[in-house]
Parts: structure tokens; C-alpha cells; sequence
């Protein structure tokens, strides 16, 4: 597979991320005590995967082909696994056991970042990376992942054709694409954004109809107030200014308590969000603004009437 034209890596893995599968053991590195550990993630691998997916090294090294099963019993741990042990300190050197308690233990070579593995929602990246010729399980099904310059659809039907060169009777299921996984894996938390938003947009209408609907019907009952303010020589400009801020008062102190309902409120939709914050600045400001301009509106256009209507017409508004 590594041969065919535009592939610039592959490997194979027994649980691909974002797949859902759910592959977990107990460890316990030495030192620690026998009936406590961690539940982790276990990953079989072969050499040439983080570079194909694309997880970083954070320190030490990756697995190679001289880590064979005779030589010394090698694992990689994930960055989340490493900090919640150790902290600050170097994991590279510790020894770790995983799974049954007749399996040897491994030394830990590296520590790599970390991965979803059942789901985007759920957050459980303790993991660890075994070679597959120094593992104790090697599942029946694998997956191999592929990196390419060129579109991977395109690339499809030749990477089964080297695979079937191999062995004919192969078989081949679950193609897809990372950016396929990912829409999978997203999909349910997208059809509950989509939900949310409709909502927030049904209640933002809601809100601005209401401030335009309370504003104005504010300013129009004050006609005759106004109407009195210019007979007795009020400036246009003065008028408006002081709907303006009496407005802008009730607004920006409705607005304030919004934003900090909001915020409270917020935390509760943390883990339908990924790549952005409960809180994002942008939301909370652009929301804020249109209610503020809305607000602006609802003073601006009945006043401006207002300002229009000859005094004497005015004090005869009631």
C-alpha cells in the first residue's frame, strides 16, 4: 500500500479514533498499588501510524521495526495518562503493566498526544500504544490507516487492488475517510446545535420584537411630553438624546443580566461544543449588539415622529 502512487504512509491499528470502538484494560505503572490503576485505551499498532493519523510525539520516541517481538517490551502513553501520573516529571524509563497479570510489563518509550476514540462527546483520552508484534491480543479485524496527497476516493479502488495482490481473499469493509468519521461522530451533537439555534434564533426574534414593541410603545405615550419639551423651546437634538439614554438604560441593564444568566447557563452546553467555548466573546458580543441596535431603533423612529408633529398637535395628542 505504502507503493501506490500519491500514498505517502500507512499502518495498521486495532481501534481506529472516532470509530467507537472500545477496547479498554487496566494498568498500573510499578510502584503502584496492585488493586489500583487506570482504565486506558489499548492500541496495537505497527511502526509508521502517529505519522500516518497524525499524533504528535510530546517526548521521547515512536515505535520502529526493531521492536520485534524478542526485543525488550516497549509502550507509548498518551499525554493525559502521562501528566495525571507524573505531572512534570519524565514518564520515559517507568515501567507499565497492561491487561491480564501473566503479561509481562512494558517500558515506556514515549508519550504521544491524545486522541477521542468512541466519540467527539465523550472525554476519555488515557491510552496507550502497544507494537502489534509485542501484543498479547491481536484482533482478527484491523484497520489500516492511509495518508495521501491525492483524494483518498480517488485512490480507493487501487489500495484494495495491492492489498488483494497480496491475498486474494481478503476482505475489505468499512472504507472511509476521516473527515467521514468525524461527521459521524459529530452528527448527533450537530442535530442538537441545530436544535439549540433554531430555538436561540426563535427566542433573539422573540426578544428583539419585544424591545422594539416596549420602546416604542414607551416613546409614543410620551408624544405629549415631547410635544410640550419643544413648545417651551426644547432642541430636536435634546429630545432625542434623552429617549436615547433613558432607552439605552433600560437596555444595556436588561442586556447585563442576560449576559450573566447566559453565562451561568452556558457551562450546561459544554460538551455539545468542540473547537470553540461556551462562552465564545464573538456569540456574546454579536448577540449583544443586535439588541442594542434593536433597542437604538425602537427609540430612533417613534421619537424622530414625535419630533415631527407640531407642538400644538402634540399637547392635543391626549
Amino acid at each position: 500500500v505504502r507503493k501506490v502512487p500519491g500514498v505517502t504512509a500507512a499502518a495498521f491499528t486495532s481501534q481506529l479514533p472516532l470509530s467507537g470502538d472500545d477496547d479498554e484494560y487496566g494498568a498500573r505503572f510499578e510502584g503502584d498499588d496492585p488493586n489500583l490503576g487506570y482504565n486506558v485505551f489499548r492500541y496495537a499498532i505497527s511502526p509508521g501510524y502517529f505519522e500516518t493519523i497524525g499524533i504528535p510525539l510530546r517526548r521521547g520516541r515512536l515505535i520502529n521495526e526493531h521492536d520485534s517481538a524478542d526485543a525488550p517490551q516497549v509502550v507509548l502513553i498518551s499525554e493525559s495518562l502521562a501528566k495525571r501520573k507524573f505531572g512534570d516529571r519524565d514518564p520515559i524509563g517507568q515501567r507499565l503493566h497492561v491487561g491480564p497479570t501473566d503479561r509481562p510489563w512494558y517500558t515506556v518509550i514515549g508519550v504521544v498526544g491524545d486522541v477521542k476514540q468512541v466519540s467527539l462527546a465523550v472525554n476519555q483520552p488515557d491510552s496507550v500504544y502497544i507494537p502489534t508484534s509485542q501484543s498479547w491480543s491481536v484482533e482478527s479485524v484491523q484497520s489500516l490507516v492511509v495518508r495521501a496527497h491525492a483524494s483518498l476516493a480517488g485512490l480507493t479502488p487501487t489500495i484494495k487492488q495491492a492489498i488483494w495482490s497480496v491475498d486474494k481473499d481478503q476482505p475489505i469493509a468499512r472504507v472511509a475517510t476521516m473527515d467521514a468519521l468525524l461527521a459521524t461522530s459529530a452528527g448527533e451533537r450537530r442535530f442538537a446545535l441545530i436544535l439549540f439555534e433554531s430555538f436561540g434564533l426563535v427566542a433573539l426574534v422573540l426578544a428583539a420584537t419585544g424591545i422594539y414593541g416596549v420602546l416604542a410603545g414607551s416613546v409614543a405615550e410620551r408624544t405629549r411630553e415631547i410635544g410640550i419639551r419643544l413648545a417651551l423651546g426644547a432642541q430636536t437634538s435634546n429630545v432625542l438624546h434623552l429617549i436615547f439614554r433613558q432607552g439605552l438604560i433600560l437596555v444595556l441593564s436588561g442586556v447585563g443580566f442576560g449576559l450573566l444568566a447566559a453565562w451561568a447557563l452556558a457551562r450546561l452546553l459544554t460538551k455539545l461544543l468542540f473547537g470553540v467555548t461556551a462562552t465564545d466573546p464573538w456569540a456574546f458580543g454579536s448577540v449583544t449588539v443586535l439588541l442594542i441596535v434593536v433597542a437604538l431603533l425602537a427609540c430612533w423612529l417613534p421619537a424622530r415622529r414625535a419630533t415631527k408633529v407640531d407642538p400644538l398637535v402634540a399637547l392635543r395628542y391626549e
